[in-house]
């Protein structure tokens, strides 16, 4: 059926065109041989293919349009006429003798339109006569198109100030009258093509409807164009006449266009100084008009407004434009009691922006707009409306991207009152922002009340709201825990009692996060709190005060609060992580000589050791480590350290494969070995692990023999040849040339056997090593001395 109506549209449109040109035939043949009795005929028939009903709005201006462009050539032989000395008068009169109605009209406003010119006449009396002619035709569409004709052929002509058609002292007034009557009938023609026709083609219509909009629209900038038109006019004439008829039509479609019209088409200051009669219009709308977006486009504009020049915020305050606007909004909010929460949320959005650029000193208004917004939340609960959580996501944004202060925005007292409405997706997303303009503006925040501010408001990213156990992806979860992680390491304070507060809040919260989250917020916990460790210390050393106060902080109390922290680590588990952890903090404690500290952390990372670290890989790389701080601890007494010692050791004959186990069995000769302190220099301790690293490298060789066929690589001999060459040169007596070159013979004789494997990697690394050898010779002096007797 439908496409049965386009068809037949088409069929009708062309049958009109065709009747159309066959007429302009005739009168362009009139107008040629200057017959305008004829002329006037063919023209009025021309125009007559315009009555039809038959053609939807679209398919109308098309043939419309034709119709205008000969009109066109018709005003162009009237004005031939009127020069020749034709009495444009009669002419006025004569054409008001077409049989039909339209055509008549349309001849009517175009003679109107020479008539004008001619200036025979006043040009507000021919205007008057024209629009209050035009009524004759009520039919929506055609007396939307012959009035659209008749603002089309006097914009040029209305009587304004400065125009050559000026008239008298009211002259201004006159144009208006004319522009405002004619748009009030254009209004009541569009409204009434809502209401006829089928209830079923209702969509359609307002299809129609919307392309016929601009028409009506014409009017209103044809009116802010009228240069006689000032503030003082569009505020008591101009702008009550327009409202009255939006609010009078009752029409959504109408008014949601023509507000918007109003806005965009008059000038900002204008908007400013009627600020009240605009908005006064706005709550006796009808409820299903998009009244938000109304709104927001005004505030938008008056928020670039006063963004373009200091020298205009002062006419803000003057004319309270905050309260007024915060009290239309209210009303309107209350007016539409279906608003659905999206818009609401939009509106406050909007105002807040507006609030933000034109009054950014007043924080009371931004926690006003927060707290309207707060106590329209609350009737709803949790938003679960994705649109309007977007919404609520750019409100939060605003302050921030204005003041580029999270430490500002939590002054905002609604702040974090608005966040609790927030599902726990978008709190995340929301959170995320905060912490990107913390880390982009690198905001300083400093004290332990704020710190739990903020993690109030990231209640999404630091633990599971509600005990939500939902599907999160594992790359997004990695990035909004770093972010965390980051965050932690900006808080800081000079002061170190307020340090250790913010450590104890940030312990609070974190703690809470679930095992999920704590391998990643708990390192950046315990290294915030070890430097502040190390600050400690530094003023202690400074300034000896043997009787300082209990209460205040001191690195005791910061490592009982790590000892705890670290714990939690155990439940996720990562024994990995938290061996590692406690070592740091056993280093720490070594340089705060806090002996029984530093023994309690290494007796929690041998137990991780023995208890929890299973995998081979992994015990390899945490017996390196154990070693190595071990071995730059200088705070344990001889007992403490021989049994950490021999700890070590026993762990490193346990490792399950021989190569892991020699290599971590020398590292252990430099436990007992320390450069700068010559109470850990036992040569013969370090001989006797040097020795047993032999012995497992040989026994490794075996094993490689057994199993292959051949004895595998020598890197284990040329490892332990380091070693040896180390202790050598550090002046320790057990290690001699004679001990040194067995070892090289032995590498070099199983380098040539047969059963040996080859390794390139282990060839270059003896070859260095012996050239390492020649040139400590070469050196001369007490080195080169030392090195002689040793043969390569």
């Amino acid at each position: 059926m439908i496409a049965d109506g386009v068809e037949n549209e088409e069929k009708w449109l062309a049958a009109g065109i065709a009747g159309l040109q066959q007429n302009a035939f005739y009168m362009h043949r009139a107008l040629d041989s200057n017959n305008l009795r004829d002329a006037l005929k063919y023209s009025a028939q021309m125009l007559s293919e315009l009555r039809t009903s038959k053609l939807s709005p679209h398919k109308y201006y098309e043939l419309y349009m034709r119709a205008f462009d000969e009109l066109r050539k018709l005003e162009m032989f009237f004005k031939e006429e009127a020069r020749r000395g034709c009495s444009i008068i009669d002419l006025y009169e004569l054409v008001q003798h077409a049989g039909n109605i339209l055509p008549r009209l349309y001849l009517l406003c175009t003679v109107g339109s020479v008539y004008i010119k001619s200036k025979e006449a006043p040009a507000k009396d021919v205007l008057k006569d024209l629009v209050e002619m035009c009524r004759g035709i009520q039919h929506p569409v055609r007396g939307l198109f012959l009035r659209s004709y008749l603002s089309q052929v006097s914009r040029d002509k209305l009587p304004d100030i400065g125009s050559e058609y000026e008239g008298d002292a009211d002259t201004v007034v006159d144009a208006v009258e004319f522009v405002l009557q004619n748009f009030t009938e254009m209004n009541k023609l569009w409204v009434r093509m809502q209401h006829q026709g089928p209830a079923r083609e209702k969509e359609k219509r307002e299809k129609e409807r919307s392309e016929l909009r601009d028409l009506v629209g014409k009017n209103l900038h044809v009116l802010s164009q009228i240069e006689g038109v000032d503030l003082d006019m569009y505020k008591d004439t101009v702008l009550p006449r327009v409202l009255e008829q939006v609010v009078n039509c009752k029409d959504e479609i109408a008014q949601f266009y023509l507000m918007d019209c109003i806005i965009q088409v008059f000038p900002d200051e204008y908007h400013l100084q009627t600020l009240e009669i605009l908005l006064g219009a706005c709550p006796q709308l009808q409820p299903s008009v998009d009244i938000k977006t109304v709104l927001s486009r005004l505030m938008e504009r008056l928020s670039n407004y006063a963004a373009s020049s200091a020298e205009v915020l002062p006419e803000f305050l003057q004319v309270e434009a905050f309260s007024k606007l915060n009290n239309a909004i209210g009303k309107v909010i209350e007016a539409q009691v279906d608003m659905p929460i999206f818009g609401a949320v939009t509106l406050y959005s909007s105002l807040l922006t507006f609030t933000l650029h034109v009054h950014p000193d007043r924080l009371d208004y931004a926690d006003q707009v927060l707290g309207a917004c707060v106590k329209k939340l609350s009737s709803k609960g949790k938003l679960d409306d994705s649109k309007a959580t977007k919404q609520i996501v750019a409100l939060l944004s605003a302050p921030l991207e204005k003041y580029n202060d999270i430490v500002t925005a939590l002054k905002l007292s609604n702040y974090p009152r608005v966040m609790e409405y927030l599902d726990l997706e978008t709190n995340k997303i929301m959170a995320t922002v905060i912490i990107q303009s913390i880390m982009k503006n690198n905001t300083h925040i400093a004290t332990a009340d704020k710190v739990e501010a903020l993690f109030e408001l990231m209640t999404g990213l630091i633990k599971d709201l509600d005990g939500a156990e939902e599907e999160v992806d594992e790359d997004d979860f990695k990035d909004e825990q770093n972010s965390v992680a980051r965050l932690i390491q900006m808080l800081y304070n000079d002061d170190q009692e307020e340090m250790f507060q913010i450590i104890c809040t940030v312990k609070k919260h974190i703690m809470t996060g679930g095992p999920k989250r704590l391998p990643f917020t708990v390192p950046p916990l315990v290294f915030s709190s070890l430097k502040l460790v190390r600050r400690l210390q530094g003023s202690q050393d400074q300034e000896e005060n043997p009787f300082a106060d209990e209460s205040s902080t001191s690195p005791k109390k910061i490592f009982q609060l790590l000892n705890q922290t670290i714990e939690a680590l155990l439940i996720v588990p990562a024994p990995e992580l938290a061996l590692r952890l406690y070592l740091q903090c056993a280093e720490a404690a070594n340089d705060c000589d806090l002996e029984p500290v530093a023994y309690e952390f290494f007796t929690q990372a041998y137990i991780l050791y023995e208890e929890e670290v299973s995998d081979s890989k992994a015990q390899v790389t945490a017996l390196h480590l154990i070693i190595g701080t071990l071995q730059r601890m200088h705070v344990f007494g001889v007992e403490n350290r021989d049994t950490l010692t021999h700890k070590a050791t026993g762990y490193s004959a346990k490792l399950l494969k021989k190569p892991d186990q020699c290599r971590a069995v020398y590292r252990c000769a430099h436990l007992f070995w320390v450069d700068d302190q010559d109470n850990m220099k036992d040569g013969e301790r370090v001989l006797i692990c040097l020795k047993r690293a032999l012995r497992i490298a040989n026994a490794a060789q075996q094993m490689s023999n057994a199993a292959r066929g051949n004895t595998g690589s020598v890197s284990l001999f040329v490892e332990i040849l380091n070693k040896y060459l180390y202790f050598y040169e550090k002046g320790n007596p057990q290690i001699t040339v004679a001990a040194i070159q067995s070892l090289i013979e032995l590498i070099t004789t199983e380098m040539q056997s047969d059963n040996s494997a080859s390794d390139p990697a282990a060839d270059a690394f003896l070859a260095s090593t012996l050239r390492y050898l020649q040139f400590q010779k070469q050196k001369g002096g007490a080195i080169g001395e030392k090195y002689e007797a040793i043969k390569v």
